[in-house]
């Protein structure tokens, strides 16, 4: 599994698994918004519910057999620099939805737009207006 190569829309969408993982486990509710997160993306508009789902599962097992080290970094290199920002974006606005952020939390959030090659300015700011986003 871990051999066959990503698509941009499954690279993204491991950032995002990774994101809501990043915590030591997984909510369902952090599940359902992140599949509501991506639903909303152009390159996700080929994805029916159900794809969306069976991409989830997937990932999920990926990452039980790779770790989340392996799938950023293998996300990595198949995400332009645009859709590296935009992974950034989501994994923040997936941390940050709960309005907690565990220290595990903070640092996945450190080492990802290092990871991503995204400008500490930048991050800064993705990281300031989804705070911004989820406070309501």
């Amino acid at each position: 599994m871990s051999n066959s190569p990503m698509s941009p829309a499954e690279a993204l969408a491991s950032i995002a698994m990774v994101a809501i993982a990043a915590d030591g486990y997984l909510a369902e509710q952090e599940g359902q918004d992140m599949t509501m997160l991506l639903s909303r993306m152009a390159l996700f508009s080929s994805y029916s519910s159900e794809a969306l789902h069976r991409l989830f599962d997937t990932l999920l097992q990926r990452l039980k057999q790779d770790g989340p080290g392996a799938m950023v970094n293998q996300a990595k290199q198949v995400l332009s620099p645009d859709l590296r920002e935009a992974a950034f974006a989501i994994a923040t606005d997936l941390v940050l939805s709960d309005r907690t952020v565990t220290p595990q939390e903070q640092a996945f959030l450190e080492d990802l737009y290092i990871i991503l090659e995204i400008p500490k300015s930048l991050a800064q700011q993705i990281v300031q207006v989804m705070t911004i986003k989820n406070r309501g």
